[in-house]
């Protein structure tokens, strides 16, 4: 028998490859399959299941394209209702994989059909968990993803609080827990970096999971604090419940290479987002002018579904050679298919070919310190998320989310310049590239708040002024 992660740290997603005598089961696939198909082959094994452990809505799952190229069926637990063929397994319904068994759990509370997978070995040992998005390593998943008018988050709650006490804390100590998520995910709120443990250690550790919690107290805990999720959600739940367009043509459509000319054109034609990839500071340098810079090397997939609101939107690409197709991939993870081409030899053939290129001014922490010296009234925005804000950020200094930039840019003032800090300089990029295309003065703080913290020239707090924007 044989278990493997498949973790990937942009999204914090673990899927599953599990191999028994030949057979093979995936769980929760990403979108590009083709890897599992190879994998199993070169171990000279079929894939016999696609596991799905919910509709998920921060990533696009490969279910469908795998299940279309290999001929596994997709299962998923009770009350899933899918626009594709599927197997709605029953509660405590097993499935034969070559010498092991996956028994079905269904465990209601982060969505409704949310369900485990719990694998047995040929002695009849329960050995792993598949916790999909109801149990993470330190936390247990939001139940505010799948309210509806007639269930509130409590009521969900609720749910989940009953799923872990009656389905998952009766499982042995020794059971290994694999999620489908670790930090960084917007799935839940304090998971640990670790991917995996023993279910004993999460007993232990793990708040929502103490033995004395009364259910009110759960439902208070895990319902605390619950930001507002990604603005894709929603829509990424829907292509995984209804099916979407297959990874190959959206590859064979955006991998397209466009000259400068044929870029122009395109970009002028279909009102395309101009999408930069590169390195931020790479970025500031030179750029087309009115792209918006999202750095390949960061948490690209979350903030491009935090920041393109319509998942329709159709992009055109500029990235560093050689990560044109890994762009459109990632992209499409998140359920951007709509990718046009990328230009290609990228900004160096756009500045040769006399097209105009546009820069940000990028500064150091002590020029920052020096600017804010002589000009009192200088406008410096923190967009880091409210609770680092909160926790320490310099005096004076007003807090501006990117995740909210979109709904409070007319806050700002076209007449003025604006110099923007995030922690380390990969965010506040993002922020000066989306804010400069609309038309506002933006200086760019290389190294953002470490570097600020770092060279002592700046006094900093933890409290919070009255003004501070939402």
């Amino acid at each position: 028998m044989k278990i493997e992660q498949i973790y990937t740290g942009c999204l914090a997603q673990g899927a599953y490859y599990i191999e028994s005598n030949g057979e093979v089961a995936i769980v929760d696939p990403l979108r590009e399959v083709q890897p599992y198909i190879e994998k199993a082959e070169k171990e000279g094994a079929k894939v016999k299941y696609v596991f799905e452990t919910h509709f998920h809505a921060d990533f696009v799952s490969g279910h469908v394209d795998l299940s279309e190229k290999t001929g596994a069926p997709i299962i998923y637990g009770p009350n899933a209702i899918t626009g594709f063929d599927a197997i709605i397994a029953e509660d405590n319904q097993e499935f034969k994989l070559g010498a092991v068994t996956i028994k079905v759990l269904h465990t209601p509370g982060h969505t409704m059909e949310s369900t485990c997978y719990l694998l047995i070995d040929k002695e009849g040992k329960e050995k792993a968990l598949f916790s999909g998005d109801t149990l993470f390593i330190g936390d247990v998943g939001r139940p505010d993803l799948a309210q509806k008018s007639d269930l509130t988050i409590e009521d969900l709650a609720g749910h989940l609080f009953d799923s872990l006490r009656n389905k998952i804390m009766t499982l042995p100590d020794d059971v290994v827990v694999y999620p489908a998520h670790g930090a960084g995910s917007a799935c839940g709120k304090n998971m640990s970096k670790e991917t995996t443990d023993l279910l004993g250690n999460q007993k232990q550790f793990n708040y929502a999971l103490r033995a004395n919690m009364t259910k009110a107290e759960f439902i208070k805990e895990v319902t605390d604090g619950l930001t507002p999720p990604p603005q894709y959600f929603p829509e990424n739940v829907k292509m995984n419940k209804e099916g979407y367009e297959s990874i190959d043509e959206v590859m064979e459509r955006g991998a397209q290479a466009l000259s400068p000319a044929a870029f122009e054109a395109a970009a002028n034609e279909t009102g395309a987002v101009v999408l930069d990839t590169r390195n931020p500071q790479d970025f500031a340098k030179g750029f087309v002018p009115n792209s918006i810079n999202i750095g390949l090397n960061g948490q690209f997939a979350p903030w491009v579904g935090a920041l393109i609101p319509d998942l329709r939107q159709e992009i055109l690409l500029i990235t560093e050679e050689g990560k044109e197709e890994e762009t459109v991939i990632r992209l499409a993870r998140v359920g951007y298919d709509n990718t046009l081409g990328y230009l290609k030899g990228g900004v160096k053939a756009w500045a040769e070919s006399g097209a105009e290129l546009d820069t940000i001014e990028s500064i150091s922490t002590a020029e920052l310190a020096k600017r804010m010296e002589e000009d009192k009234e200088l406008k410096v925005i923190d967009v880091r998320r409210p609770g680092e804000y909160v926790s320490e950020h310099v005096e004076g200094v007003e807090n501006f989310p990117l995740d909210y930039i979109n709904d409070n840019m007319a806050e700002l003032d076209r007449n003025k310049t604006y110099t923007i800090h995030c922690a380390g300089g990969y965010r506040s990029m993002i922020a000066s590239s989306i804010l400069n295309a609309r038309g506002f003065n933006v200086v760019d703080v290389d190294g953002g708040f470490a570097a600020i913290k770092k060279s002592e020239l700046f006094k900093t707090t933890d409290y919070v002024c009255p003004s501070t924007l939402k």
